[in-house]
Order: C-alpha cells, then structure tokens, then sequence
C-alpha cells in the first residue's frame, strides 16, 4: 500500500535547522524593531500633551450651506461624526486651532436599464478642502482635501421611497467616511507634525 511506503521514508535532517534560523532571524528583528513603537494615542511620559489632547483643542466652525437644504443636512453630519472622533462623548478643551471645512457634492448615473433608460445604480460623492489654522497666530498650518464616494442601488423605478433612502444612506456613508479622512489626517498632523 502507498502509506506505507510515507512511513519508510527518511526524515529530511537540514529542514528542522533552516526553520529555526528563519524563527530565531523573524524574533531577532522582531525585538530590535519593538523599541521604534510606539502607540499614537498613548500618554506621554514627559508631561506634553496626547494625541487625544491635542485633537480636543480642535475647534469646529460651522459649514457654511444654506439652511434646509440637503447639503446643509450633509454638513451637519460630517460635524457631528467628526466632533465625536474628535472629543468622544466629551466637549472639547479651550480651543488651540479651529477647521474650517468647505465641499461641493455629486451624483452620477452608473448603470442605465435598458428597457427604460433609467438609472438603477447611481453614485454619490463628496469632495471636502479643509484648512487648520492656530488661533494665536491666525496662520493655516494644514491646507488639505479629501474626498468619499460611495454607490448604491435603486430597486425599481416604482419604489420611489426606496430610492430616496438608499440616496439617504449614500449621502451618509460619504459624510462618514470624509470625517475619517479628516480625523486621520489631523492625528497625523498633530503626531509627526506635518
């Protein structure tokens, strides 16, 4: 039989020496390597202020849309979920630099039924510029933009709610996503300093 003839075969005696050099070079880099890290929202140790410190000295103007319309509703939601990453369940600190966020939104068909020539998947996106600038000083000190774009799906041209929702839940997930854009972006800033 062919399972005999597997355990006949000789150990192959340079395999067992090849894998504990390749584990003893891996944990060598390993701990050469642990001493660079370190975590970006840990306290400090010297007194300076944390990363989550320096965040909460974040204030956040109001975006200016007009009142009622949708991209005020937008706006809105991009403050709030950035005001949470922010500050978490806290208000923030005495304010050491202010944001002022801008964006323009978009929307495109992506695919077209064939029989009606209407749209049954559409695209959504949001295109924001934001500008930190410190409050002592009144200067910009970050200057960047960022943008989301998300699609979503119409279910039939007869369910006209369900459009409106899933247009809803677009306008959403792209004013989500630009507050993490924005949030990471100000972590690193305010980390590395550039």
């Amino acid at each position: 039989m062919w399972w005999g003839r597997l355990s006949a075969r000789p150990a192959r005696s340079w395999a067992a020496p090849r894998i504990a050099a390749r584990l003893a070079i891996v944990a060598t880099l390993a701990a050469l390597t642990s001493g660079c890290f370190h975590p970006m929202y840990a306290e400090h140790t010297d007194g300076s202020p944390a990363l989550r410190e320096k965040l909460m000295g974040v204030e956040l103007l109001p975006i200016d849309k007009p009142n009622a319309s949708r991209d005020a509703r937008i706006g809105v939601a991009i403050r709030n979920a950035l005001a949470f990453k922010l500050y978490g369940g806290a208000t923030g600190m005495p304010p050491t630099h202010q944001l002022r966020i801008r964006f323009t939104t978009s929307r495109s068909s992506l695919i077209l039924d064939p029989l009606t020539a209407l749209p049954s998947n559409e695209s959504y996106g949001i295109d924001a510029s934001y500008q930190l600038i410190e409050v002592a000083t009144g200067k910009t000190v970050l200057s960047s933009s960022t943008f989301a774009r998300t699609s979503y799906d119409i279910p039939g041209q007869l369910q006209r709610f369900a459009r409106a929702r899933a247009y809803r839940d677009a306008e959403d997930r792209a004013a989500q996503e630009i507050a993490d854009n924005i949030n990471t972006r100000l972590a690193a800033f305010f980390y590395a300093g550039t």
